[in-house]
């Protein structure tokens, strides 16, 4: 199984420590349990059967994108029309369909999340749960970006009433080969496999350190201006390097950071530039590039 390379980026161990520590105090000082109510991952932690929290943090994932109200919103209705026992009510593919018809969420239809949900737990009854699915994607691969690739192909597969590999099952899971940062898959291997913290949920038996940071032009923003990333745009070379650069803060776990830049994007007002009214309130000002923080 092949490792992450040393960070590219040459960061000073006095700005690295810096960035480390600002990382450290916004999660230790940050409200989990109140996050946990404003985050999609909320709905997984309603269930309690491994079964039905897979489906749900894939669900959650793949709609977590645009405004996060809307977001809770749709999670919550999709799940009231599903029942409270998700995985057993997703044996009955076509009464899931017909539960479906007429749901939307931006660019997605009731018929792209019953074809997620139906082929993850065609899945799940195959080969015992998703988690066991990707972990033998992983031995075979080698790769975390190959055995994800693996995995959603194998979603998409097994999606009952379609062609392997149909549109909507594409249009939904997105194959991470593509070049594209695949935040919303990287955040759902975030929720399983990191450990129970009240957030992530720990379920699957994957190291921590194969992870790549979720990556979102947000994302990318923050981690241009801390020096983690010299990337232009936001794929999947910029989340490695950004990965490779928190390995640095925590090799064994470095999207524990994730938390804390995702707090950090969320409170910030940035231009990417020196601002003098918006910089000084911000937390980061002391490790940013753009107020001097070199090295």
């Amino acid at each position: 199984m092949t490792t992450r390379g040393a960070p590219r980026l040459r960061l000073s161990p006095e700005r690295a420590a810096r960035i480390r520590e600002t990382l450290e105090t916004v999660r230790r000082d940050c409200d989990v349990g109140a996050s946990v109510e404003s985050d999609p991952v909320r709905v997984v932690h309603r269930f309690t059967a491994v079964a039905d929290q897979e489906l749900a943090a894939l669900l959650a994932s793949a709609l977590a994108f645009g405004n996060v109200r809307t977001i809770l919103a749709k999670l919550d209705q999709v799940l009231a029309l599903l029942g409270p026992a998700l995985a057993e009510g997703l044996d009955d593919a076509a009464a899931t369909r017909r539960k479906l018809k007429g749901f939307r969420h931006r660019i997605y239809t009731g018929a792209h999340v019953a074809d997620l949900l139906l082929g993850a737990r065609a899945v799940q009854r195959s080969e015992g749960s998703l988690g066991a699915a990707f972990s033998a994607d992983l031995v075979r691969e080698g790769t975390l970006r190959g055995a994800l690739s693996a995995w959603v192909l194998r979603i998409r597969a097994s999606t009952p009433g379609t062609p392997a590999g149909g549109r909507a099952a594409k249009h939904i899971l997105a194959n991470p080969e593509g070049g594209s940062a695949s935040k919303r898959l990287m955040l759902f291997l975030r929720w399983m496999v990191r450990p129970k913290d009240g957030v992530d949920l720990g379920l699957w038996d994957v190291p921590t350190s194969l992870l790549v940071i979720p990556v979102d032009v947000h994302i990318h923003k923050l981690a241009r201006n801390l020096g983690l990333t010299a990337a232009s745009a936001p794929t999947w070379r910029a989340a490695e390097e950004i990965t490779r650069s928190l390995a640095r803060f925590d090799a064994a776990d470095p999207v524990k950071y994730d938390f804390s830049l995702c707090h950090l994007g969320m409170e910030q007002r940035c231009r990417s530039k020196r601002d003098e009214v918006v910089c000084p309130s911000c937390d980061i000002r002391q490790v940013c590039r753009h107020w001097g923080a070199r090295g």
